[in-house]
């Protein structure tokens, strides 16, 4: 469960990183993407445990927040999706496929 919820998280740093701080990207980043403990990220950003404990939540619900109103993952997903599908099917199936859309 925890690898799913960090592959989500860095998902949606991938897509709505660029609309957050700096510093609220780095703390993502180090704990997300680098697998820094909240000690460690304090102690390298000269802050407090429950800084970091707080940037990171507010930080990821705003992603998901962005990512509630724009819905940019699920958009991404459903296109690997459905591309899965067309490489596995012949001209008539897909061309149903793309009249259901």
């Amino acid at each position: 469960m925890e690898l799913v919820k960090t592959k989500s998280i860095n998902d949606l740093i991938d897509f709505y990183g660029v609309l957050l701080t700096k510093n609220q990207l780095n703390t993502l980043e180090l704990y997300y993407q680098e697998d820094l403990s909240l000690g460690e990220i304090a102690s390298e950003l000269n802050i407090s445990r429950s800084a970091v404990y707080d940037s990171l939540k507010r930080s990821v619900d705003l992603l998901k927040d962005y990512e509630s109103k724009l819905k940019l993952v699920a958009r991404e997903k459903s296109k690997i999706k459905l591309l899965k599908v067309i490489d596995n099917l012949d001209k008539e199936t897909i061309k149903k496929e793309i009249e259901k859309l």
